[in-house]
């Protein structure tokens, strides 16, 4: 049996007819960019998100570029971000101008409040705080933004890893000034290329996206302020459409994966995920924590099981971030050398998942 780490294309072969309809509306529409596909998909993720408003951009790293742009905060501004993240999330900070500060995590491998404020207190420049909801897990936001609040720091949720996650009833992207959403083909609502959203609190804040991503253009070919080109194209737009309605149901078969992991993997020498209180996690990746991680990995893909590691270095260890300010990251560092992302998508069979922990219990001889 082989089984992939992740199957974007699984989605397609259950709904191609679907899909394919929707492709040819737009070819045969002659309008690719910006257009009717796009204003809708706005619409409807808005709607289902429960923001005030939602603009499509090219990806998710300029979906938190421009939402950083927004804040017009003072050039060389710090932003505080977690030190294990997708680079992109740095990157994003970097490209607006920004200084990362790099906080620590807390035991639901999301920023920690903690270190947070203790970076507040070493760096009077902070004036966004960007917390990452990894791995489709709610970040702590109900402490987060009180703590931003007292230090006048704006809050920018990256979403990325979290379309559909709640905190309290309420979804990603809803709790900040701003949220930034990808739709990287591997994520839980995933184009077919690249893609990226904003979430926006108001329309004011809508209004400011929508011109920073097309040259700062208020009027056509009019360039008031500096902008990106970063355009959500019809294509896409048309395929996430298709794909939304889907997404409730498939974070539920997520959800019931990552029940069946642990079920099977309660007792053995791992460290399985926790889940926030009062929240719901959609488990974009499930991710367990293995002393003998590479001898693990090794063992499963000798089995044909696909695994992944979200992610080999922090920020803290990549060049691109040296000039970044930093707390100290004793829990970033206990976990790189252990985390392992296992096969997880809701096309992933019952039978599959089985196989997977029937595999590790066979490792550690259970």
């Amino acid at each position: 049996m082989k089984i992939p780490q992740c199957a974007p294309g699984r989605f397609y072969g259950a709904h191609s007819a679907e899909m394919e309809e929707a492709i040819r509306k737009v070819f045969a529409g002659g309008w690719y960019i910006l257009g009717n596909e796009v204003r809708a998909f706005e619409e409807e993720f808005a709607a289902w998100c429960g923001c005030a408003g939602a603009v499509g951009v090219a990806n998710g790293t300029d979906a938190l570029e421009l939402a950083l742009r927004a804040l017009r905060l003072p050039e060389k501004s710090r932003v505080a971000v977690p030190a294990l993240t997708a680079s992109a999330t740095g990157m994003a900070v970097l490209r607006a101008g920004l200084t990362p500060v790099l906080v620590d995590l807390d035991q639901y491998r999301t920023m920690s409040v903690v270190s947070l404020r203790e970076a507040f207190r070493f760096f009077a420049d902070i004036r966004a705080v960007v917390p990452v909801h990894l791995y489709g897990q709610m970040a702590a936001l109900d402490e987060i933004i009180p703590a931003a609040a007292e230090y006048g720091a704006a809050v920018v949720e990256d979403c990325a890893q979290a379309h559909g996650a709640q905190l309290h009833g309420r979804r990603a992207g809803v709790f900040g000034v701003f949220g930034s959403f990808s739709f990287y083909p591997t994520k839980n609502l995933g184009a077919v290329g690249d893609g990226g959203l904003v979430t926006c609190a108001d329309a004011a804040c809508c209004s400011e996206l929508e011109a920073l991503r097309q040259y700062g253009w208020r009027e056509r070919f009019d360039s008031s302020e500096f902008g990106l080109n970063s355009r959500l194209d019809e294509l896409q737009a048309a395929i996430l459409r298709v794909k939304l309605p889907h997404l409730d149901k498939d974070n539920e078969k997520r959800r019931f994966l990552a029940a069946r992991y642990t079920a099977g993997l309660t007792g053995l020498p791992l460290e399985l995920p926790l889940e926030r209180p009062q929240s719901r996690m959609v488990f974009h990746q499930y991710v367990i924590g293995c002393e003998c991680r590479e001898e693990l990995r090794k063992f499963l893909a000798d089995r044909g099981i696909g695994t992944a590691v979200h992610y080999p270095k922090s920020l803290a260890e990549q060049q691109a971030f040296a000039a970044a300010s930093r707390t100290e990251l004793p829990e970033t560092e206990r976990l790189l050398p252990r985390i392992l992302s296992l096969p997880m998508y809701p096309e992933l069979t019952e039978e599959e998942a089985d196989f997977v922990i029937e595999a590790i219990r066979e490792f550690f001889g259970a």
